[in-house]
């Protein structure tokens, strides 16, 4: 299958699709919102400027796209079928290393990192648990 769009085109829509304030991000702020935690966003001074942060816990939570973090055996995770030159697969494998570095990083300067797939979020019962346990002080 050739991709029916213009390369120019193509560059168009995918710089729409947004980094921040995001509809699962703005799902987990509001989850954690509604639990008691406060937290601040985007904290540039942090590794990989985490989506929330709870300074209060020393933590980060990372709020990743299925398709672009490439959630390991997550349906959302498909391959690109118009991807003949592997640009695609090339960009995946870069965030994936990326986002490793970052939690790496963030870990090494004593933070927990919590990564919530966006997947996940429909299941808010057990999010919740897992921030609980995460989060103790």
């Amino acid at each position: 299958m050739v991709d029916t769009l213009t390369k120019s085109q193509r560059s168009r829509v995918m710089s729409k699709i947004r980094g921040k304030d995001t509809k699962p991000e703005l799902a987990v702020r509001s989850l954690l919102h509604r639990m008691g935690y406060r937290f601040r966003l985007h904290r540039r001074d942090l590794p990989g400027s985490p989506d929330i942060v709870l300074p209060r816990y020393r933590a980060v939570v990372f709020v990743h796209g299925c398709f672009w973090h490439r959630h390991e055996g997550c349906s959302k995770a498909y391959s690109v079928k118009t991807d003949p030159e592997g640009r695609w697969r090339k960009k995946f494998e870069q965030n994936v290393e990326r986002d490793r570095r970052v939690r790496a990083a963030l870990r090494k300067l004593g933070w927990k990192v919590i990564v919530v797939w966006e997947c996940t979020i429909c299941e808010p019962g057990r999010l919740k648990q897992r921030f609980r346990r995460r989060l103790r002080l």
